[in-house]
């Protein structure tokens, strides 16, 4: 599993069938800062991932990759490479909350 920040959305109008309907978010993988633990950095890669929990832009979200993905309820057939898994609501290191979704 992984965090990320959603940036965006992806919109395809033609994709295969087991595909429609499903919400396509774009997500920038979020790392804790080495020389800062108190703070994320952003990956440099962004990821496409399916949404099945309603996540906005903005928000931190749990996502995992590979054949894990398929395992999440209704993607057993779908070719995806990531899910959304989770909506985060805080996230704490080394004792320090350094994520908080209420603030």
């Amino acid at each position: 599993m992984f965090l990320a920040r959603v940036e965006g959305s992806v919109v395809s109008t033609k994709k295969e069938a087991s595909m429609n309907g499903r919400k396509l978010l774009l997500l920038r993988p979020q790392l804790v800062d080495e020389k800062d633990p108190t703070k994320f950095r952003p990956g440099a890669n962004t990821i496409v991932a399916v949404d099945t929990l309603g996540a906005g832009i903005g928000e931190l979200v749990m996502f995992c990759q590979g054949s894990s993905a398929r395992l999440a309820v209704g993607m057993k057939e779908a070719p995806i490479d990531a899910v959304i898994i989770g909506i985060v609501d805080s996230v704490e290191v080394l004792g320090k909350q350094i994520f908080n979704a209420r603030q």
